[in-house]
C-alpha cells in the first residue's frame, strides 16, 4: 500500500503462547514499509527473544523500564510520542487489566498511559479468561477510554480448548492497520475548524460574565478530528485542556476574539461550533475596579451569534455547518428551532440539568438533529465524551464523502 514507508508503529508484545504470532505479524507489516520499534514484556521474553524480534522488525527493541541505556536514548514519554500507532498483540488477560486500572508497573503500560495515539489491543487468552466477566468489563472500559479492539476470534487453543479467545491473523491485523492510515490519509484533504469552551465577557478588569462550559466536549471532537486525519484549528475560550500537537490551538477570550478568529480561519469544509458564546456583552467596560457599592446596573449587548453568522454567508460557508445546544427544557422543540433559524446543516443537542452528562462532566448523552436528511433526529446514549466524539466524526466523515 502506498504512503505508508513513513509511518512508525510501536509494537509491544506481552507474555503469552500467541506471542509467536507477533513476528509473522512484524514481518508482514516490515512488508508493508512501516518503521517499527518493539517492546517486549519480561514474560514475553520467555517465549520469543529480542534478537528474532529485532531482526524481523529492523528497530530498536526495548524490553526494561528502568534500563539506563534505553532511557538516555529514549524516555517513555518521547517513545510513545514517536509513534503514529502502538500495537499490542498479544494483549493478555493481565495487560488488559493493568490498563483499565491506569497501572503503569513496566515500560509498555507506562508508555500506552502516555500516549496520546491511537492504541490497538489484540486480546489472546483462554476461552474462559475472555469470557470471564471482569475481562469483559475491563474490555469495555478501554472501549471507552477510545482504545481500539481487534478480536480474539474463535478457534482450538494451545491448551487443546476450543472458543473465542484466539489471537486474529496477522494478516487482519495489518489490514485493521492499513485501513487506518488509509482512512486518515483520505481525511487529510478535509479542513476543520471547532469552537469550544465558554467565553469572558468582561465587566471591568477583574470581573466577568461567563458560563460553566469547560470546553471538554469540542476538545474532544478535535482531538477526533486530527487523529482521523483533518487539518484542525480549535478556536477555545478559557480552558485548563491540552490537545493534539497537530491541532492548530487559538486561545481566546471574549466572544468578539472568537468571531474574528473564526472568520480569519474560513473557509474550512466542517465547522463544528460548540462553543458556549455568551449571548451578551457589557456595552461599556469599566476602565479600573468596580468598588464595593450598594448597587449596579450593567447595560448589556447582545454578541454576534457566531453560527447563524457563519451558516447564512455563502462566500465563507462550510460544506457542513454543526452548532451545538446545550438545553435545560424542551430540548427537541429548541433544538428544532435552532437548526431551522441558524440555518445550520446538524444540531447536536444535551440535556445539561443532568449532572451526569452536563458542563464539566467526562460523560455525554447527545441528540443530533438533522436537515434535509432521510433521518431526522439520532440519539447517541450515555458514555465517555472522547467515544461521543469519535461517532459524531464518524458521521462527519460519510457526510464530507457522500
Amino acid at each position: 500500500m502506498k504512503n505508508l514507508s513513513n509511518k512508525k508503529i510501536l509494537f509491544i508484545i506481552c507474555g503469552g503462547i500467541s506471542a509467536y504470532k507477533s513476528l509473522e505479524t512484524i514481518r508482514l507489516l516490515k512488508k508493508n514499509n512501516y518503521e517499527i520499534k518493539t517492546i517486549l514484556t519480561k514474560s514475553a521474553k520467555e517465549f520469543i527473544t529480542p534478537l528474532s524480534v529485532a531482526s524481523l522488525s529492523k528497530g530498536k527493541v526495548y524490553d526494561d523500564l528502568f534500563n539506563v541505556e534505553n532511557e538516555t536514548e529514549m524516555s517513555h514519554i518521547a517513545l510513545s510520542r514517536w509513534a503514529d500507532v502502538i500495537i499490542t498483540a498479544p494483549a493478555t488477560a493481565n495487560t488488559i487489566s493493568k490498563l483499565a486500572q491506569g497501572s503503569s508497573d513496566d515500560l509498555a503500560s507506562t508508555v500506552i498511559l502516555a500516549s496520546n495515539k491511537q492504541v490497538y489491543l489484540v486480546p489472546a487468552m483462554n476461552v474462559r479468561m475472555w469470557e470471564h466477566s471482569s475481562t469483559k468489563q475491563n474490555t469495555e472500559k478501554l472501549k471507552h477510554y477510545g482504545y481500539k479492539i481487534i478480536g480474539p476470534e474463535i478457534g482450538e487453543m494451545a491448551c487443546g480448548e476450543y472458543g473465542r479467545g484466539k489471537m486474529s491473523d496477522p494478516s487482519k491485523i495489518v489490514d485493521e492497520i492499513n485501513r487506518y492510515f488509509f482512512e486518515k490519509n483520505k481525511n487529510k484533504k478535509f479542513k476543520a475548524l471547532v469552537t469550544a469552551g465558554p467565553t469572558y465577557e468582561y465587566i471591568d478588569p477583574i470581573r466577568f460574565i461567563t458560563n460553566k462550559s469547560s470546553g471538554k466536549q469540542g476538545y474532544e471532537i478535535a482531538n477526533s478530528l486530527s487523529r482521523k486525519g483533518f487539518q484542525t484549528t480549535l478556536i477555545s475560550g478559557p480552558s485548563i485542556l491540552s490537545v493534539d500537537e497537530n491541532i492548530n490551538l487559538i486561545k481566546v477570550e471574549t466572544a468578539d476574539e472568537m468571531f474574528t478568529e473564526t472568520q480569519k480561519n474560513l473557509p474550512v469544509d466542517v465547522a463544528i461550533f460548540s462553543a458556549a458564546v455568551a449571548d451578551f456583552k457589557i456595552s461599556e467596560k469599566y476602565k479600573y475596579k468596580i468598588k464595593k457599592r450598594d448597587g449596579l446596573n450593567l447595560k448589556l449587548e447582545k454578541n454576534v451569534d457566531i453560527l447563524k453568522y457563519v451558516s447564512n454567508h455563502n462566500s465563507m460557508r462550510p460544506k457542513l455547518t454543526i452548532g451545538f445546544a446545550a438545553e435545560t427544557n424542551d430540548l427537541e422543540k429548541n433544538a428544532e428551532k435552532k437548526l431551522s433559524e441558524k440555518n445550520c446543516d446538524w444540531i447536536i443537542a444535551n440535556d445539561v440539568l443532568n449532572n451526569s452528562i452536563g458542563f464539566n462532566s467526562d460523560f455525554n448523552e447527545v441528540t443530533i438533529f438533522y436537515k434535509n436528511q432521510k433521518i431526522k433526529k439520532e440519539n447517541l446514549t450515555y458514555k465517555k465524551k472522547s467515544e461521543i466524539s469519535e461517532e459524531i466524526v464518524d458521521r462527519i466523515i460519510n457526510q464530507l464523502n457522500s
